[in-house]
């Protein structure tokens, strides 16, 4: 894929290959802390810092440290190892700079440590086989477009508690069935832009 330019990965990694809404990966912390527009955008913010850096790191140490070493076997091992170390740099940031957004988060925070979008962005970046500008613009488009998602979804949250839902459907019911009417929506963009 390397005629791909950086900059058609980034605008697919967001509209037309949305990691969560066409991969489906990073649902749980998705559903969990989308009930406020505020704690969202902070997670979504969080999750992209830490997509960007780990994609980037994570090429550097799998083409510069393992594959020359043929360790290319430890490849989950390592980038789940990166991704947990800019996690904690990641909490301690949010807990001395934003403590609401940090008590709001609660334990979703460090379980970013183990969002499978995460880890998903940095195997994708070595299955497709981009080049170091690709994966930095696939992981910045990820992250992006992850957190355009879930502050999406919160938005939509927060407007239904004012509407008659049937009880069965409350909560996370409701919240999947949006999740796919988003998903359907973003498929809208198909004919813009593919990365597969």
């Amino acid at each position: 894929m390397s005629e791909t330019s950086a900059w058609v990965i980034f605008i697919a990694a967001i509209f037309t290959n949305n990691i969560l809404l066409t991969n489906f990966l990073g649902m749980c912390s998705f559903i969990a802390c989308s009930g406020q527009i505020r704690t969202s955008l902070g997670l979504g913010t969080a999750v992209t810092f830490v997509m960007i850096m780990t994609t980037m790191l994570n090429y550097v140490i799998y083409h510069f440290v393992l594959v020359p070493y043929g360790l290319g076997h430890l490849q989950f091992i390592v980038f789940i190892a990166v991704i947990a170390a800019f996690v904690q740099l990641v909490e301690m940031f949010v807990e001395r700079f934003s403590p609401k957004l940090y008590f709001a988060l609660g334990i979703f925070l460090p379980l970013i440590t183990v969002n499978c979008a995460i880890l998903g962005a940095s195997l994708f970046m070595i299955i497709r086989e981009y080049s170091f500008l690709q994966s930095v613009g696939f992981g910045l488009g990820a992250g992006i477009g992850w957190a355009v998602a879930i502050v999406m979804l919160a938005g939509l949250r927060q407007k239904m508690r004012y509407s008659n839902i049937p009880e069965p459907f409350q909560g996370v019911p409701i919240a999947m069935v949006v999740t796919g009417v988003l998903a359907m929506a973003f498929m809208g963009f198909a004919g813009m832009v593919s990365i597969q």
